[in-house]
């Protein structure tokens, strides 16, 4: 037994996304800096930092699809059926 038995949970989202209402405060505290962060990603796209660029990409056309790379091969016994057996 792995002691799980009596693991009675816990109530409420505690490790999920934060609820619509604490999205909302937040977006509300940060609105008055808008300017002021879109004049920084500015002053950085123009001196060339790649990771202002990288940043200003990505919002402006969506990150490029990640491809992933599987070799190797997987052997499977095919068994044939027939009325005959």
């Amino acid at each position: 037994m792995d002691g799980r038995a009596d693991n009675k949970g816990t109530k409420g989202n505690k490790g999920g996304r934060p609820s619509k209402a604490d999205e909302l405060k937040l977006i509300e505290r940060l609105t008055p800096m808008e300017d002021e962060a879109l004049e920084q990603l500015r002053k950085g796209v123009k001196s060339g930092d790649f990771r202002f660029l990288s940043l200003y990409m990505s919002y402006m056309y969506g990150k490029p699809k990640e491809s992933v790379k599987l070799e190797g091969s997987i052997n499977i016994p095919i068994s044939k059926w027939s009325e005959d057996e």
